[in-house]
């Protein structure tokens, strides 16, 4: 015989869609692909949290709150994703340059590099506006 399968209750549904947002928030700026996944994830599931919350009697401001930072994430996440994937070449080519640099000339000669192929790409950049942390 099996036994029955115990549901979570329904207390704790505010705080799953709370953490669920904030894990997507964290995501989103790690690696924004997972971010995209997990704000769509944590969106629904504080959406469906808030009826649950609701037949019980309790507070819904932690799903509500879960709404607004998956709904926050959400938009970062998918613009982060797409300017990944728009200059994955640049980026890719850069990184490539970077582990082959020795010197601190031949990392900055990779920042120039960069700096040429955004301009190419996205023309509205002028130089001298990218900004690259930890760069001589």
């Amino acid at each position: 015989m099996t036994s029955p399968v115990q549901a979570r209750p329904a207390e704790s549904a505010g705080r799953r869609a709370l953490w669920l947002a904030f894990a997507a928030v964290v995501m989103t700026f790690l690696l924004p692909l997972a971010g995209l996944v997990m704000s769509i994830f944590a969106l629904v599931v504080a959406i469906r949290a808030i009826p649950t919350l609701r037949s019980v009697s309790k507070p819904t401001g932690t799903a509500v709150t879960g709404i607004v930072l998956a709904a926050l994430a959400l938009p970062v996440s998918l613009s982060m994703a797409a300017m990944q994937l728009y200059l994955s070449d640049e980026l890719s080519a850069y990184s490539d340059c970077r582990a082959g640099a020795g010197t601190v000339v031949a990392q900055k000669e990779c920042v120039d590099q960069l700096e040429q192929a955004l301009q190419k790409k996205m023309p509205f950049i002028q130089p001298g506006d990218i900004q690259f942390p930890f760069t001589p």
